[in-house]
């Protein structure tokens, strides 16, 4: 397993549209996942020990965010499942009920989506403001492939927060960690 870390925030690098295959039955747009302050699009799945270690706290989050702030999310699932039978459609619809996802759960098949946002982890965060402009590309907080200790930094729902209330992400972040995309052959 490869531990890679993410690439500085490209401020103000817009979204890429897509259309994707949902958990819920219904197929997400870029546009439908916006909020009216933002959205946070991330690229997890099911088996990296560095999403499990999050889990509970972006729910948690995510809830706060969308609730409180109108900032929306979108979970994107871009590995091959063949490599890692955890991250199978069926396996995405069970961990957004056993979780109480806040926000959609989609599938990117062709890994287009992935590609577009070079995407390198799970996780990986890009959030954008109500432009669809990135704000922020950096970690959700200390967690590791362990959860941190209570009361760390919530690096990404302080940015997120800001991005919210301004429109603009913090100058300093630190990168995301995790698991490297499982790619397809090509």
């Amino acid at each position: 397993m490869v531990s890679l870390t993410t690439p500085v925030c490209d401020f103000g690098w817009k979204a890429v549209d897509f259309d994707l295959p949902g958990v819920d039955g219904r197929n997400w747009t870029l546009h439908d996942a916006m909020g009216p302050n933002g959205l946070l699009v991330m690229f997890i799945c099911n088996h990296c020990p560095y999403v499990k270690a999050i889990r509970p706290r972006l729910v948690r989050d995510l809830k706060e965010l969308k609730e409180k702030h109108g900032i929306h999310a979108i979970a994107i699932m871009s590995n091959d499942p063949a490599e890692y039978a955890e991250d199978s459609f069926d396996n995405m619809k069970a961990a957004a009920v056993e979780f109480g996802f806040p926000f959609p759960y989609v599938r990117d098949e062709t890994q287009a989506v992935a590609k577009a946002y070079n995407a390198v982890c799970t996780p990986d965060f890009f959030g954008f403001n109500r432009n669809f402009e990135l704000q922020y590309r950096g970690r959700f907080d200390e967690s590791r492939k362990e959860t941190a200790p209570e009361g760390v930094r919530r690096d990404l729902f302080e940015a997120m927060k800001d991005i919210a209330a301004t429109q603009t992400g913090p100058a300093e972040q630190i990168p995301s960690m995790g698991c490297s995309i499982k790619w397809k052959s090509e």
